[in-house]
């Protein structure tokens, strides 16, 4: 299996973070060199493990941030 490689190009910030360290962030990231996506995953301290996560193209946030702000709007059933 061959090596995957990253590049964290922007970090935006951090969702949560657990007891163990492991933080839930929000980041710009190149993956094997491709164009960065944005990126949500879990990270271990140092950023040397990651969990499994999703990346996004700029259209892909842009629908689920109107998707996100149109849910909140609602009220919680």
């Amino acid at each position: 299996m061959a090596d995957i490689t990253f590049d964290i190009v922007k970090h935006f910030g951090v969702i949560s973070e657990e007891k163990s360290g492991w933080k839930k962030e929000l980041n710009l990231v190149s993956w094997n060199g491709r164009t960065p996506k944005l990126d949500v995953r879990d990270w271990s301290p140092g950023h040397e493990k990651m969990g499994k996560g999703v990346t996004l193209t700029q259209e892909e946030a842009t629908q689920l941030a109107q998707l996100l702000t149109a849910s909140l709007a609602e009220p919680a059933t």
